[in-house]
């Protein structure tokens, strides 16, 4: 039997127990230490901001309001933009996921006009009468009113959503609603 003195035992294990820990590199004057003190807890990572809910979207600056259109908007239709029509006027560009035939009943119920099937095919649906201002050839370009159009017609998938990754990514039915121009200021003498 071979006899280890205690002294050559002690010696294996520190030397083990030593070579198992990873030494720690000590911080130099100016940088800065990469890792907290070991006393001190690591402190919580930032905490993302909530996503948006679905069911409260953030307000666009940018939609325009009922009064600002003289018209009403169809619930729950998504803003998509806005274009000078000329002389004063603008065309604002709506999507909705209802049917076209939704769109134009909701419009007949706010209008108290039943418009007037332009097309057939797509189908264009479009409201001139009151609440709108009588169409003016000297002052405006387009009628102000509301046109209604299907984009699921001819099997079409729909109008593609021009705001990347927006939902939905097509829509079956958009709507144009058309101001008329600014009041002409009265004539002086």
């Amino acid at each position: 039997m071979v006899r280890v003195p205690c002294a050559a035992v002690a010696a294996i294990l520190l030397t083990t127990s030593a070579l198992a820990q990873t030494p720690q590199p000590f911080p130099r004057p100016g940088t800065p230490t990469t890792q907290p003190p070991r006393t001190q807890p690591a402190p919580p990572p930032p905490q993302a901001p909530p996503p948006p809910s679905a069911a409260q979207p953030a307000a666009d600056p940018n939609v325009p309001s009922e009064a600002t259109l003289g018209a009403a908007i169809y619930p729950a239709a998504q803003f998509l933009g806005s274009y000078d029509a000329g002389r004063g006027q603008r065309y604002y560009v709506f999507g909705a996921t209802a049917s076209f035939t939704e769109v134009v009943g909701y419009y007949v119920r706010q209008t108290g006009e039943r418009g007037e099937l332009v097309f057939k095919d797509p189908p264009t649906h479009q409201f001139f009468g009151d609440p709108f201002v009588r169409f003016n050839w000297d002052t405006m370009v387009f009628p102000p009113g509301v046109t209604v159009k299907d984009w699921t017609a001819g099997g079409s998938p729909g109008y593609p959503n021009p705001k990347r990754g927006a939902q939905p990514a097509r829509f079956p039915t958009i709507f144009m609603i058309v101001t008329p121009p600014p009041a002409a200021a009265a004539p002086t003498r």
